[in-house]
């Protein structure tokens, strides 16, 4: 079958696996005489409310600029290279579209010692710093720079690759931190403020708004990302986001670019994500996950209309993981996830945030709607381990509405797919073309149906309205692709 990558500029849903973390808050830190030179009127207009016009960032980098630090790394590297980018095809769309911009290792063959630098900041005034995972991994030796210049050799307490976070250690006291905020009361268009080092140039100052909330990025699986425009460029990552109070936000930790650096999107860590991790981190020296077993992806209006539903809204499943809680508890592949323990799930992203809060082995209820009626079930959350078609002769009226030619899998080719059923496209054209579909998709159901021969699936397409949910697998994915049929 064919192997080219999954995702098209077409199909623009997201795909989020549901696992998240358990939660802890820490206290607010407090300063000490690095911040003694700050005027009590300065003090006060950090925490000031907003105005109209330019803001005025000056006292809030003059409070909390020595809370934040340069990281330098060096570490042994292997001769195989690697930049952050996802597995795609260099044609695809979506490489080289998420780039971290972190250390960045360009490196010859044969092992060598590397060296790269991020940024951090203090979060407890006896040294612990948080900061991206991504900028400490393989490193043997971490030294944190403060803007005093006085140098610490920094421990690893730990690191979690699903939201990018390491906390780190160094031995020291009275130290200046950062005041920690509420990124969930953050509004999209407030004023933000980004600190780091950037290509090395140690506490630099940038400034934007707040572009967008809840992003899901195509090679993330838990975080629901702030965008801003604050510029940030390789170095900054680690770095911290402020508001317009001199309250940390989030964690600066990607960007959108096509060049290697800031094209004006990037993307930061909610710090209540950071801080529950960096709880579980220092407590247990690990973080531990719930987790449901399904793969979901963003309702958008032509699904809405292909499931029933009034107004886009919830998280679509495209899958469900063979005996995973989500498969015990009876939820399946078309079912649209509308609330969790009586919150409601407006988008696709909130789905692993809420289950966040969710303890492996307690009961959470799950409110779906399945084939437009409403349902209720009772999910027992498990716990998320470490890194872990009609023939080409098929008639010309279904050819010219879908678009498709297709053909039953032979046995060999379903168990190569992992599949016990489905259509395989040979040839596509049409309103499927224009949706994304490619030749080599195996078509699982239309609508929620399972689809095993041609006939059904020329039956089901007969019947269908203007638009209709393929569930398609290519590759290891699986993803419901709405196709208007007009």
């Amino acid at each position: 079958m064919n192997s080219k990558t999954f995702f098209r500029s077409a199909i623009t849903a997201a795909i989020l696996a549901a696992i998240v973390g358990a939660s802890a808050h820490y206290g607010l830190p407090s300063f000490t005489q690095a911040n003694a030179a700050v005027s009590q009127q300065a003090a006060a207009s950090a925490t000031a409310t907003p105005v109209t016009g330019i803001v005025d960032f000056s006292n809030i980098v003059a409070r909390y600029g020595p809370a934040v630090v340069n990281i330098s790394v060096t570490g042994k590297v292997q001769p195989t290279a690697t930049n952050g980018v996802p597995q795609l095809n260099p044609n695809d769309p979506f490489y080289q579209f998420f780039q971290h911009f972190g250390p960045q290792f360009q490196i010859p063959q044969g092992e060598q010692i590397e060296h790269a630098e991020g940024s951090g900041f203090i979060v407890s005034s006896d040294g612990v710093i948080l900061t991206n995972a991504h900028v400490v991994e393989g490193a043997q030796d971490v030294t944190v720079k403060l803007t005093d210049r006085r140098e610490f050799k920094a421990k690893v307490i730990g690191t979690d690759h699903q939201t990018d976070i390491a906390v780190l250690k160094i031995n020291a006291k009275n130290l200046p931190t950062v005041k920690i905020g509420d990124p969930n009361a953050t509004r999209v268009g407030e004023p933000v403020l980004a600190i780091g080092s950037p290509y090395g140039f140690m506490n630099t100052a940038t400034a934007g708004i707040v572009s967008a909330k809840s992003r899901s990025l195509p090679d993330d699986t838990y975080v629901p990302f702030i965008q801003t425009d604050a510029a940030v460029n390789p170095g900054n990552s680690g770095g911290p986001l402020f508001n317009d109070r001199g309250e940390v936000i989030g964690i600066n930790s990607q960007i959108f670019t096509e060049s290697g650096g800031y094209q004006g999107l990037s993307f930061a860590i909610p710090i209540d994500v950071a801080t529950k991790v960096q709880a579980q981190l220092m407590q247990y020296g690990k973080v531990t996950r719930g987790r449901l077993g399904v793969t979901i992806q963003e309702v958008n209006q032509a699904l809405a209309d292909s499931f029933g539903l009034k107004t886009p809204h919830g998280a679509l499943v495209s899958a469900v993981e063979k005996g995973s809680p989500a498969e015990r508890a009876g939820l399946k592949p078309g079912d649209v996830i509308v609330a969790l323990n009586g919150k409601p799930i407006n988008r696709s992203s909130d789905l692993p945030a809420r289950v966040a809060d969710l303890k492996p082995g307690t009961s959470a209820q799950v409110e779906i709607i399945r084939k437009g009626e409403k349902k209720s079930v009772t999910v027992t959350v498990g716990e998320m381990k470490p890194d872990q078609v009609a023939s080409s002769g098929q008639s010309a009226a279904q050819q010219g509405r879908l678009g498709l030619a297709v053909r039953p899998l032979t046995r060999d080719e379903r168990k190569q797919a992992g599949v016990s059923g489905g259509l395989l496209v040979e040839a596509v054209s049409g309103p499927a073309a224009r949706a994304g579909i490619e030749a080599g998709d195996v078509v699982l159901s239309l609508n929620g149906v399972a689809v095993n021969s041609v006939e059904h699936l020329r039956v089901l397409v007969a019947k269908a309205g203007k638009h209709v949910a393929l569930l398609v697998k290519r590759n290891e994915i699986k993803i419901f692709i709405p196709v208007d049929l007009g």
